[in-house]
């Protein structure tokens, strides 16, 4: 058989399909034209099985999988004579290590090739010991039909016919025996003595029913009663018979009824065909198709199975699932290799499978450091705590790996409940959820699932999901809640506040989606549509405060500011200056009539490059406001080198003024900020007003502006507008 390298060494084009189809059906032939009986020479065998090759080729990529093709491959193998036992398994070899490197497509990951690869060495497998049993079962049927021929001419050619039945009889290639209708067995041929261990005396004398086996169909033994009573002609079963070394041989077996010449039974005819061999090839295969390659625990495909079978259990059956995701693992792939990686999932599979000890407990692996262990039984609440808790214990323990002591840490999401409500996918997506929940609460511990934390989590992504598509369909607008000024108490400008106008979840406000939009970014193009929108709107309600002229008593309309918030993300973005310059040149709107609220919390610990993008709009007139203020770890000797010139105190410094009488301690902090405020020529504005008492103590504190319900809720912009010419009046 060829290595990769020599197979590789045609000048032909080595990323030609069909040249590497070519190389392919080359090994394949001279890997099994030695051992095929053919008059054809090694090149036109090789052209016989092109189009096999071609088959297996195009199995491996269906769309549906669908391995009957190999099966048909197996059986053009015994028709074009590639019946010699060494046939099937050098093709399986060539199969295994060929068929994925030279047909295998670059964009599959190797691990599903692999799996493809398996199931298609399995079935091609098994149709070759189809086509081949077929094949033997007309031979059979030819040799009993000679036995009956010669039974029946007996006192014509008895001689002649016997000589013939006896070549047949000793010349076959698989077990034939005679026993009477007593169970004796009479005669057997060297084949039949060879498969059982090669002792002709531990063979015939036996009765037939010496040979029962605990793995017998129940129906073997009732199908051999009907036969022995004549009320059945044969029977075919697949059957295993004890050694006599106490080792198994599995048949293909096939037992005709024999009769007279007045046609009353007489013997009975039993026919072998040894499949030890294909039986444990197919184990071989199902292994391989059901674990995984690197740590031996059962995967996807094995899990799944027992997770469904658990499931469909009844007579009040529980199910316990632990998913067990590893904390930082992807820093030490990064940091020590994807070798030491791979050497450190191996012995973390090997201590989560010393935690599953019981017969009804398994552990499995997902894929990457993903684990599942899963019990079943009656009392799983106890036991699946039980196990998480093993679990977590035998991976405290370092793991020492060139050198180095490694300390894993898992997270693990428990899913407990009765068999038959939920399906496998909903059980596993359910325990997905539940260990995030886990690593965001720290790691190294598990969580119970709770179907309304699953609900919000399916309802966040579902949220995140439709994002993008929602700022297409302009699902979002935008509600304006007032600033007031303290002073005279007339409208100063206005906040801009994005909702989502969502089909089944109604009206959400920011707090439901502005940190899933930060999550995935659609926070900056979402963020200059509201700049824009927001703008937009200011420059409206200027070019209306000019047509509006002076009021009654002669006071001029005042121009509305437009505040607009900054999340961090935005704050990060390149293009954060050059788009607010291209907004606001294309409104025409001038830059002192916005203003961009940043949270404190967004510029804790700022360096230039981050205050950078602030100053060069603080610079064109744009004002910085700092929003939250009081919230964050606040540093008031900071403020000299932040480029605001707004603090938007946050509305828990007025909720003990909404006291009678008020906090004396909150009132001197205000106070406090106020003056400190003023001093660096800083305006004060505060969030939440919600009394006429609480503004007035407000005012009398020097706060310059202030917002909240008892001006007005967040609304559409001609209301504001309506508000802002009334008070200017």
């Amino acid at each position: 058989m060829m290595s990769p390298s020599q197979a590789a060494g045609s000048a032909a084009d080595p990323d030609d399909p069909e040249d590497r189809l070519r190389r392919f059906a080359t090994i394949w032939s001279r890997a099994i034209f030695p051992v095929t009986a053919t008059s054809l020479t090694r090149p036109e065998f090789e052209q016989h099985l092109l189009p096999l090759a071609r088959e297996l080729n195009e199995a491996l990529h269906a769309r549906p999988f669908d391995p009957v093709a190999a099966q048909r491959v197996g059986a053009a193998l015994v028709d074009a004579h590639c019946t010699d036992p060494d046939s099937l398994s050098r093709t399986l070899g060539v199969v295994d290590a060929y068929l994925v490197l030279y047909c295998g497509a670059d964009q599959e990951p190797a691990e599903d090739s692999r799996a493809r690869c398996a199931r298609l060495q399995h079935a091609l497998a098994a149709g070759y010991a189809q086509a081949l049993r077929e094949r033997t079962l007309t031979e059979q049927e030819a040799i009993a039909r000679s036995a009956l021929a010669a039974r029946s001419d007996a006192m014509d050619a008895l001689h002649a016919t016997e000589t013939r039945f006896r070549a047949v009889f000793e010349g076959a290639a698989i077990g034939i025996g005679i026993a009477d209708l007593d169970g004796n067995v009479l005669e057997v041929n060297d084949t039949l003595t060879r498969m059982f261990g090669g002792l002709e005396h531990h063979v015939r004398g036996r009765k037939v029913n010496e040979w029962a086996h605990p793995e017998d169909r129940p129906q073997t033994w009732n199908m051999y009663d009907e036969l022995v009573r004549g009320e059945r002609e044969h029977y075919r079963v697949e059957k295993p018979f004890f050694r006599n070394d106490g080792t198994v041989l599995w048949t293909n077996l096939t037992v005709s009824l024999l009769r007279d010449a007045e046609g009353l039974p007489q013997y009975q005819l039993a026919l072998m065909e040894d499949t030890t061999e294909r039986r444990l090839l197919n184990l071989r295969l199902r292994y391989e198709a059901t674990h995984d390659a690197l740590t031996g625990l059962p995967n996807r495909t094995l899990f799944f199975e027992r997770l469904e079978k658990a499931l469909a259990a009844a007579d009040g059956a529980r199910f316990g699932l632990c998913y067990l995701d590893l904390d930082g693992f992807k820093a030490i792939n990064d940091s020590l290799g994807h070798s030491a990686g791979d050497r450190l999932l191996v012995e973390v599979a090997d201590r989560l499978q010393s935690c599953a000890t019981a017969p009804v407990e398994m552990v499995a692996r997902l894929g990457g450091d993903e684990f599942v262990a899963l019990t079943t039984g009656r009392d799983t609440q106890r036991a699946v705590r039980d196990l998480a808790t093993r679990i977590l214990t035998v991976l405290a323990a370092p793991i020492t790996l060139d050198g180095r002591e490694i300390r894993v840490r898992g997270s693990i999401g428990i899913v407990e409940g009765p068999a038959g409500e939920r399906t496998s996918a909903e059980v596993l997506r359910s325990a997905d959820i539940t260990m995030y929940r886990a690593k965001s609460a720290g790691g190294n511990r598990f969580e119970l699932a709770d179907p309304e934390a699953d609900a919000r989590a399916i309802t966040r992504h579902g949220l995140t999901t439709a994002l993008p598509a929602a700022l297409e369909r302009g699902e979002f607008f935008i509600e304006y809640q007032p600033l007031v000024h303290l002073g005279d108490g007339t409208v100063y400008g206005a906040e801009a506040l994005v909702r989502w106008s969502h089909p089944q979840h109604g009206v959400l406000g920011p707090d439901h989606f502005i940190p899933l939009a930060e999550h995935t970014g659609l926070i900056v193009p979402l963020g200059r549509w509201v700049l824009q929108e927001a703008v937009g709107q200011a420059r409206f309600w200027h070019e209306q405060a000019s047509l509006g002229g002076q009021g009654e008593h002669g006071a001029a309309a005042r121009p509305l500011r437009i505040n607009v918030n900054l999340s961090p993300t935005q704050l990060h973005h390149p293009g954060l200056v050059a788009d607010t310059v291209d907004v606001l040149e294309r409104s025409g709107l001038a830059p002192g009539a916005l203003c961009l609220e940043v949270t404190e919390s967004a510029l804790i610990g700022a360096d230039e490059d981050l205050l950078k993008p602030l100053r060069q709009l603080a610079e064109m007139g744009v004002d910085i406001a700092l929003d939250d203020f009081g919230t964050g770890y606040s540093n008031l000797a900071n403020l000299r080198r932040l480029p605001v010139s707004v603090l938007k105190l946050d509305r828990s410094f007025t909720q003990g003024m909404q006291r009678h009488p008020a906090d004396p301690v909150d009132l001197k902090i205000v106070e406090g900020i106020v003056s400190l405020a003023h001093s660096l020529e800083l305006a004060v504005t505060v969030e939440g007003v919600e009394t006429g008492v609480q503004a007035e103590q407000l005012r009398e504190l020097g706060c310059d502006t202030a917002q909240g319900w008892y001006y007005a809720r967040p609304g559409p912009p001609d209301r504001l507008h309506t508000l802002s010419l009334a008070d200017a009046v």
